[in-house]
């Protein structure tokens, strides 16, 4: 009795109210098997889980994804037990790849935010701290991509009005921008990914920090970098991403890959540039499913920054073939090291790059030589992409068409009809190829 009065006259201790995010009853058309599976299976070891980020994004979008991630209230360890094809990976951020039939499923554990390391320029080190949904969502980087999907119950979650901001195609980032941007500075070039990819305006909050906090880019692993830059490359909507860049700044060219795109991005149709020619290609052959040359497109890009040098080693005397070599060597220790290009992607570059002097050869037997060549097709094909940049090359790619595709008695009359060896100079046009005088042979008087 007297704890009852007590308790009427004293002020009642309120327990925080638990915000369980706003569910939406939508079905989504799930045609991923192993996503399905793998929800299923964490289902019945009695965890908490599901479809989480961009899936679900794309999938309210009418877009099939690509990758499938699922959050679960399972650690790492209790993952890797239950499925035997499994391997735990991250020293940031510990994750689960699943391997499933083909397919391989990223399972994270919801974090709490709590206890993250971080540097002195405050970007996160390490965050294994476990907590709830909603904490999870507070630790996501975009509202877009904050939305989990119940396939239990056919809910989507949404902690963060990630659904409202879909519909109004705007990108907004979570929490303080500045300090998120601090947290991990890749976020940034997430921003310009997502909203060329998307069609997305970026939040002016969003935006505003973007072009002050881009030099934080400079600390990023060159490695990092690289591979954020090849998801906007081969996103199948470049060229969306490239006008994006403004958002960087054009203090973000830290990285020679950096400067060829801003480069792309500043040229038009009526003022074509190769490594642009190569994106517009490389979007349309996504959209139609069909598969695409790293390497080609990283010679495409790169051919600004070999062209100098090129042109630079002719200047001084070296035929084109002597300062194509030249202007590859100077590059290849930077590519591979500083600059986080890996080796199978540089040696397909190199190899390219090497062929292009062999075209100005139509003569004798180097055509049929060079047809010959492993990487001939691909070298090929970089020829008519400089052909739509320079007209004299274009009647060259022409020539090599019709000699590619001819049978033998059109191709012998051609290399016998075929101007006086010629060679190329750095900016595409032609030269007659200059004969060195002999040397006259000393007699040799016996004595």
């Amino acid at each position: 009795m007297l704890k009852k009065i007590v308790g009427a006259i004293l002020p009642k201790k309120r327990k925080p109210k638990k915000q369980m995010g706003t569910r939406h009853a939508i079905k989504l058309a799930i045609h991923n098997h192993s996503a399905i599976k793998v929800l299923e299976h964490l289902h019945q070891a009695g965890y908490e889980a599901y479809l989480v980020g961009g899936a679900v994004r794309d999938l309210l979008l009418g877009v099939q994804p690509k990758d499938f991630d699922v959050a679960t209230n399972a650690t790492p360890e209790q993952v890797h037990q239950i499925f035997r094809r499994s391997r735990i990976i991250g020293r940031r951020f510990q994750i689960v790849h699943v391997m499933m039939g083909a397919d391989t499923i990223e399972v994270s554990t919801f974090r709490s935010g709590g206890k993250v390391k971080q540097n002195e320029f405050g970007r996160i080190m390490r965050d294994n701290t476990y907590g709830t949904m909603e904490q999870d969502a507070l630790r996501r980087d975009f509202t877009c991509n904050a939305l989990y999907y119940d396939i239990r119950h056919q809910e989507v979650i949404d902690f963060h009005t990630g659904l409202a901001d879909i519909a109004a195609k705007k990108l907004v980032i979570i929490g303080d921008t500045a300090e998120r941007y601090a947290e991990d500075p890749v976020r940034m070039l997430r921003a310009v990914r997502l909203s060329g990819k998307l069609g997305f305006i970026v939040d002016e909050a969003t935006a505003k920090p973007i072009a002050s906090h881009a030099k934080l880019l400079r600390k990023e692993p060159v490695a990092r970098l690289f591979d954020e830059m090849m998801k906007i490359l081969f996103s199948g909507c470049a060229l969306g991403c490239l006008k994006q860049l403004y958002l960087l700044g054009e203090d973000a060219r830290i990285h020679p890959l950096f400067t060829a795109m801003f480069q792309a991005a500043a040229a038009t149709d009526k003022q074509p540039e190769i490594g642009r020619l190569a994106l517009q290609q490389t979007d349309a052959r996504l959209r139609e499913n069909k598969s695409v040359s790293v390497g080609f497109v990283l010679a495409a890009l790169f051919w600004g920054q070999l062209e100098k040098r090129w042109l630079s080693g002719q200047k001084r005397g070296a035929s084109p073939a002597a300062a194509m070599n030249e202007a590859i060597n100077s590059l290849r220790d930077d590519m591979e090291k500083g600059w986080g290009v890996p080796q199978r992607y540089s040696a397909t570059m190199r190899e390219i790059w090497a062929l292009q002097p062999q075209f100005a050869y139509q003569r004798g037997g180097r055509p049929f030589r060079l047809l010959a060549q492993a990487r001939f097709r691909a070298a090929y094909d970089f020829l008519l992409l400089r052909g739509q940049v320079s007209d004299e090359l274009r009647e060259l790619g022409e020539w090599w068409t019709k000699f590619q595709y001819g049978n033998e008695e059109t191709r012998q009359a051609m290399t016998k009809n075929a101007p006086q060896a010629t060679e190329t100079s750095g900016d595409g046009s032609l030269k007659k190829k200059r004969r060195r005088p002999r040397k006259k042979k000393k007699s040799v008087v016996s004595e």
